[in-house]
C-alpha cells in the first residue's frame, strides 16, 4: 500500500470515480432501453446519481465507524475489505438482499423474485415495503448496540459530550447494562404496536440483539485463535465479519428508502453501488490518513448518528420519517463534532498534546 504521506485525497477515490463513471453509463443504457427516449434516460441517469448521494449521506457515519475497526487490522484485511467487502455490498446487500425479502416473503424461489423485479416493479416494491417494520426493528437493535457498546465502556476516558458520556463510563462497570437499556426499549415499542405488527417487532428486534452478541463472541473466537497461531493475524477474519454485518445493518434503512425514488432494482444496484464504493474509499483515506486519531470527537460523532440512527429506525415502524432527516441528521452531528476537535486542537496546539485516540475509545467487537 502506498504510504498516507504521499498520497492526495483525490487519489483514495480513483476506484470510486471508475465506478461511477461505469455506473451512471448503465444507468443512461438502462434508461434507453426502458422508455426508448432521451428523456427517459437522463430521468435514469440522474435518479442513480440521487441514489448514490442518498447513500453517502446516509453513510458517512458507517465509513468513520469502519475506520475505527479497520485500524485495528492487517494491511492485508484492510485489503480484502475494499475488495471483498465492496462485491458482498454492491451484490449482496444491494441485490442478494432485496430479492431474498421478497422471495421469503412471497413465498417464491430467488429466480422468480427476479423476474417479478424485472416485469413486475411495482408489486416488487410493495412487498419490500411491506417488510420494512421487521427490516427496521433487526437493523435498528443491531445498530442501537453498536453505538451503546461504544459509550458504555469504563476504560474510555475521552468524551466529547462530558455530562453524558462520563455516567454512561461508570454505568458500564454494570455487566450488560446495554442490553438491559436495548431491551427495555424493545419492550416499549413491542407495546406501541398491535397485534401482528408488534410480535414481528418482538422476534425480528430479539433476533438484531442474538446477531450482535453472535458476532461479538464469533468475532473474538476467530481473531484470538488467528492471535494464538500468528500475532501478526490479529484483526483479521473475526473483525472483517464484524464489519460486514455492521454494513448491511447501515444497509437496510438505504434500500427501503430507495424505493421512494424508483421501484427498478437494477437502477437501485446502480445508485446505491455508486454511494458504497465512495463509503469504501472514506474509510481507507481515514485510516491511512490518522483522521480520527487528529480528530478526537469524530468518532464520538459518528457513534451518536449511528444511537439516531437506530431510534428513526424504531420509530419508523410507527410513522413514516423521510430519509433526507436521516441522511441530514447523521451529518450534522458529524459535522459538530468535527467543529469541536478543531476548536480543541486549536485551543492545546501550544501544548503539543496530540489529539489522542485511547484503547479504550475502541468499539468492544
Amino acid at each position: 500500500m502506498q504510504p498516507a504521506s504521499s498520497k492526495s485525497t483525490l487519489s483514495y477515490f480513483t476506484w470510486a470515480f471508475i465506478v461511477t463513471a461505469i455506473g451512471l453509463l448503465l444507468g443512461g443504457v438502462l434508461g434507453w432501453n426502458m422508455t426508448g427516449t432521451l428523456g427517459g434516460m437522463a430521468t435514469i441517469f440522474f435518479i442513480c446519481a440521487v441514489l448514490a448521494v442518498l447513500e453517502i449521506s446516509l453513510s458517512f457515519d458507517n465509513a468513520i465507524v469502519n475506520a475505527n475497526k479497520l485500524k485495528e487490522m492487517t494491511p492485508l484485511w484492510q485489503h480484502r475489505f475494499l475488495t471483498w467487502g465492496i462485491v458482498i455490498a454492491v451484490f449482496g446487500m444491494r441485490i442478494v438482499f432485496p430479492l431474498a425479502i421478497v422471495a421469503i416473503a412471497a413465498w417464491i424461489n430467488p429466480w422468480e423474485a427476479l423476474k417479478l423485479a424485472a416485469a413486475e416493479p411495482e408489486q416488487y416494491a410493495r412487498i419490500m415495503q411491506d417488510a420494512h417494520l421487521p427490516i427496521a426493528a433487526f437493523g435498528g437493535t443491531f445498530l442501537m448496540m453498536v453505538g451503546l457498546t461504544y459509550f458504555f465502556n469504563h476504560e474510555k476516558d475521552v468524551h466529547w459530550i462530558g455530562f453524558l458520556e462520563k455516567r454512561m463510563a461508570n454505568f458500564a462497570t454494570i455487566k450488560g447494562v446495554e442490553i438491559a437499556f436495548v431491551l427495555i426499549l424493545i419492550l416499549i415499542f413491542h407495546t406501541l404496536l398491535d397485534g401482528a405488527d408488534a410480535s414481528t417487532f418482538l422476534h425480528a428486534a430479539v433476533y438484531g440483539l442474538l446477531t450482535f452478541l453472535l458476532v461479538e463472541v464469533l468475532a473474538g473466537m476467530l481473531d484470538a485463535s488467528q492471535q494464538t497461531m500468528n500475532a501478526a493475524a490479529q484483526g483479521g477474519f473475526g473483525a472483517f465479519l464484524y464489519l460486514e454485518v455492521l454494513d448491511a445493518s447501515f444497509s437496510f434503512d438505504g434500500v427501503i428508502g430507495a424505493f421512494a425514488l424508483t421501484q427498478n432494482l437494477f437502477v437501485i444496484a446502480i445508485g446505491l453501488g455508486i454511494g458504497a464504493m465512495y463509503v469504501r474509499s472514506m474509510t481507507i483515506m481515514l485510516v491511512e490518513k490518522g483522521t480520527l486519531a487528529h480528530y478526537r470527537y469524530l468518532e464520538h460523532g459518528a457513534f451518536y448518528a449511528i444511537l439516531i440512527l437506530s431510534v428513526i429506525m424504531y420509530v419508523q415502524t410507527l410513522m413514516h420519517i423521510p430519509e433526507v432527516i436521516t441522511g441530514l441528521g447523521g451529518a450534522a452531528l458529524i459535522g459538530v463534532s468535527l467543529w469541536s476537535s478543531i476548536r480543541y486542537n486549536r485551543r492545546n496546539a501550544d501544548t503539543h498534546e496530540p489529539a489522542h485516540e485511547e484503547p479504550g475509545d475502541r468499539v468492544k467487537a
